[in-house]
């Protein structure tokens, strides 16, 4: 018998991914799902970090149902073979991702949802949501918020929230699975629209565990967006 104990296998977590891009664009003015940024289109530069990620098996797509031949063939057009499925979306956010989440697979420990819209989402960035995720239950990347930030009543400064206590989210917001399936769905059953994943489970008492998020990692909302998007990728390719 040796004298030393053999070193388990690392088990990697296996996470199923939702990528919502289902929104109206009315603030960009145009569809921004499609629209390019450094050559190539949002949702494409967005799913090859996701396919690119390790711990990701498969990622479903909701979008609106005008666009989904449009996404579907992308998919096949730039080899995206971890996309298994590209579905209509509902009518707001919540819904989305709730159908997301039901046609990801049955057994998948860990759900990530990702926003559409944020196509510079790094590998490292996923991975680490999901590493924290398969340990705490709920992750979410964030960043450090850089302004001082006043909560005011009609055009008046309430008071000022203490800065160094204060993030900003981003997505993939990971979870296990069973979670954030009930928890959107009893969202939806309360008649409550969140503005990010995470406040769903958080209404079900679950703490969500921060990780490092990346700057680059912005949501386009608007046409200046795109710009500042052309501008992050010619200073650095993403990784």
């Amino acid at each position: 018998m040796g004298l030393f104990r053999k070193r388990k296998k690392e088990v990697r977590p296996v996470c199923s991914a939702v990528v919502v891009a289902a929104g109206s664009s009315t603030r960009m003015g145009f569809d921004k799902v499609l629209a390019e940024v450094g050559g190539l289109p949002v949702i494409v530069r967005c799913l090859q970090s996701f396919q690119q990620a390790p711990g990701v098996a498969e990622v479903v797509v909701v979008t609106r149902e005008g666009l989904v031949p449009d996404v579907a063939r992308l998919c096949q057009d730039f080899g995206l073979t971890k996309v298994v499925k590209v579905i209509r979306g509902g009518e707001s956010r919540t819904q989305s991702a709730r159908l997301g989440t039901l046609e990801c697979e049955r057994k998948a420990p860990l759900i990530a949802i990702h926003d559409g819209a944020r196509p510079f989402v790094t590998v490292q960035v996923i991975e680490d949501a999901i590493a924290q995720a398969a340990v705490n239950g709920a992750a979410a990347p964030a960043v450090p918020v850089k302004d001082t930030i006043k909560v005011a009543r009609d055009g008046t400064v309430e008071r000022t929230l203490d800065r160094a206590a204060l993030y900003a989210v981003q997505t993939p917001q990971v979870f296990d699975g069973d979670l954030i399936r009930a928890a959107l769905q009893k969202a939806l059953d309360d008649g409550v629209e969140t503005t990010d994943d995470c406040a769903a489970v958080e209404r079900l008492g679950m703490k969500v565990a921060l990780t490092a998020g990346d700057e680059r990692n912005i949501k386009l909302t608007t046409p200046t967006d795109l710009l500042l998007g052309e501008l992050l990728l010619e200073e650095a390719p993403l990784l």
